[in-house]
């Protein structure tokens, strides 16, 4: 089994970077560009509701498989078939508060089985192409958010 995981600290308050990234059906945070729309009416923190991210690369669709307010923090998955070779993708993204300052420590990690010639492709590519990327298109979000 793979793992990924990419994290920073943000200059604002835990409860305010979790309520940008807490609805499921919210991407532009992460600078994902597209249409995405949850399937089949579910509500966006519904465990199950599927997202699914249409964009000029294609169709991606995740699963919800747990959101807690309580830890600030969802679990995902990719359905299949997944835009990867990749098998059981599972990724989940937190937050956390970070006293000192009034700021928010994010981090986003994934789990996933590949060809054994393929874990350090993958694991830097979801580490460096997916999770910094985002993260720093939410430090971005964030920071035009400010009053």
């Amino acid at each position: 089994m793979a793992k990924s995981h990419y994290s920073t600290v943000l200059d604002h308050p835990a409860e305010a970077v979790w309520a940008v990234i807490r609805p499921f059906d919210h991407y532009a945070w992460a600078g994902v560009s597209g249409d995405v729309l949850i399937e089949g009416g579910k509500a966006g923190d519904q465990v199950g509701a599927v997202r699914r991210v249409s964009t000029e690369g294609g169709i991606l669709r995740q699963a919800l498989l747990a959101h807690s307010d309580a830890q600030r923090s969802f679990t995902y998955a990719l359905c299949d078939p997944a835009p990867f070779p990749v098998r059981d993708y599972v990724a989940t993204i937190r937050v956390a508060a970070v006293v000192d300052g009034n700021r928010a420590f994010v981090e986003w990690w994934a789990t996933f089985d590949c060809a054994a010639d393929e874990y350090d492709r993958w694991t830097r590519h979801f580490a460096h192409e997916g999770f910094a990327k985002w993260l720093a298109a939410l430090r971005e979000f964030m920071a035009r958010r400010q009053p």
